[in-house]
């Protein structure tokens, strides 16, 4: 009866798992979202606690480390989650996409050694395994699938975490894709040497521990070689690809423990993740393939991307009054928020000199790039931790549509996402990207701190346009600035 109940249980945990994911598809929904999951998931886990029951018939009773674990792991993840700043939410989400990563991999490591020793323990349960090995050829393919994908998820995160927060720079060296592809090939072969050919060979049990382990090597080796080249703009698409890894991966560990929440959890993510790396990669016109080969964005990506001269070199400023008398006697403006808005947190400022002009009668609005900021959906997080109205984000391709009725176009730190270069130099390394067409505005002001090139290293020619006037300063004071200019006239 206890079976039925927690069966019945993992099902309704499984639901409130869909529906939170529904949920998350609009922000208007998406914090009822997220609590409904955790809702389900809580309930998932008491009820694995106490209403699980091995095939002896035996509960759970290591509770004093099973809680132990979830009070010091609960405690860190709600003062890391309080504490972190909007500029580092890319981060932490990379460090705790890297951490499920880990815990898939460590849970494969686990069955391994517990079926290893189980073979040394006992001839007959070895042969006895030889003569019916059908089943456990299936058993260790999702274990090396959970250590493969857990591994690579895990250390790809923690170099994407380390790149966000400055502390891994991008690296390259000649032939390292090759290097990669022999990487990848190596972990295949061995383990498919391992499953297929070495199972029915006396000498498994000697062989298999530290080929097992070779795997997980070079499954970190790769995991790390292969996010390394990669930066810039194509970092939200990476994180969003390891978060899918981290949810196929701890599918696995649904398969190894027949628990069917667990399962359809690593499902849920896995897909949502993959579908979402799809969008984000057709949103900047590439291929998944030109992101992980390509390295857009990095150091190279940037030198290739010439300087200002290139472009003449001449650009104009716009002082902060007669920003505030343009902005104040606009009929329509389009505010583009960038990674330099949250940098300086200065989205609660923004709203308020939004909601200002709205009062005297401007027309405004919020133009939202899809890969605008260090992870996706950035700038929605951003604008939504400041109360903006949800039916002022437009998409991009919205926006695009709205651009030339537009009077003025206020871009807020953003970089990338607003370079003409995408659509006129084919040999810039964002060129094909679609972005934000600013410059169809009857007039396009760039806050930003200097004339330094964005995260992808990349001169913008945007600043040099006729039609384009630059205000420079911190987001922050500069907008807090533009308020108190508003409000004098």
């Amino acid at each position: 009866m206890e079976l039925n109940v927690l069966t019945l249980i993992y099902l309704l945990s499984s639901i409130t798992f869909i529906i939170g994911l529904k949920n998350l598809s609009h922000p208007a929904t998406a914090r009822r979202g997220n609590l409904v999951a955790a809702a389900g998931m809580t309930l998932a886990i008491l009820a694995t606690i106490f209403l699980y029951k091995d095939e002896d018939g035996k509960p759970l009773h290591n509770y004093a480390w099973i809680f132990g674990g979830l009070i010091i792991g609960g405690i860190a993840g709600t003062f890391a989650a309080k504490k972190v700043k909007m500029t580092a939410m890319p981060e932490m989400v990379s460090l705790f996409n890297g951490m499920g990563g880990a815990c898939a991999a460590l849970i494969s490591v686990n069955e391994f050694l517990h079926v290893n020793k189980h073979f040394h323990s006992s001839s007959a349960d070895y042969q006895k395994i030889l003569v019916d090995n059908n089943f456990f050829r299936t058993e260790l393919i999702i274990i090396y699938a959970g250590l493969i994908i857990g591994s690579v998820s895990f250390a790809g995160s923690m170099i994407a975490w380390g790149k966000l927060n400055g502390k891994v720079k991008d690296f390259a060296f000649k032939g390292q894709h090759l290097v990669n592809l022999a990487i990848l090939a190596a972990i295949f072969i061995v383990a498919i040497y391992t499953i297929f050919f070495e199972l029915n060979k006396t000498t498994f049990i000697d062989l298999a521990s530290p080929l097992f382990f070779l795997v997980l090597l070079l499954s970190l080796s790769y995991g790390i070689l292969f996010v390394m080249p990669i930066g810039g703009a194509d970092m939200p698409v990476v994180i969003s690809l390891l978060n899918s890894f981290t949810g196929v991966a701890a599918a696995c560990g649904g398969f190894l423990y027949n628990n069917k929440v667990m399962l359809t959890g690593g499902i849920l993510v896995g897909a949502a993740g993959t579908l979402l790396t799809i969008l984000m990669c057709k949103a900047m016109n590439r291929s998944l393939k030109n992101v992980l080969i390509g390295s857009f964005g990095g150091s190279a990506a940037g030198a290739a991307g010439g300087n200002g001269q290139a472009h003449g070199g001449v650009y104009k400023e716009v002082s902060l009054s007669d920003a505030a008398t343009v902005l104040n006697y606009a009929n329509k403006v389009l505010i583009v928020p960038g990674y330099g808005l949250a940098v300086a947190q200065a989205q609660h400022i923004c709203h308020e000199l939004e909601k200002m002009l709205t009062d005297r009668g401007v027309d405004v609005k919020y133009a939202i790039h899809p890969v605008a900021g260090r992870m996706p959906g950035h700038m929605n997080v951003l604008l939504a931790e400041a109360d903006v109205s949800y039916d002022l984000l437009l998409e991009m391709e919205q926006a695009n549509d709205e651009f030339r009725s537009t009077d003025v176009v206020l871009v807020l730190g953003a970089n990338d996402v607003v370079n003409p270069a995408a659509k006129t130099d084919p040999s810039s390394p964002i060129y094909g990207m679609p972005i934000l067409e600013v410059e169809d505005a009857r007039m396009t002001i760039v806050n930003k701190r200097s004339m330094k090139p964005g995260y992808a290293g990349i001169e913008n020619e945007l600043f040099f346009r006729s039609k384009t006037s630059m205000l420079f300063g911190d987001a922050k004071s500069v907008l807090q600035q533009l308020v108190g200019e508003v409000k004098n006239l």
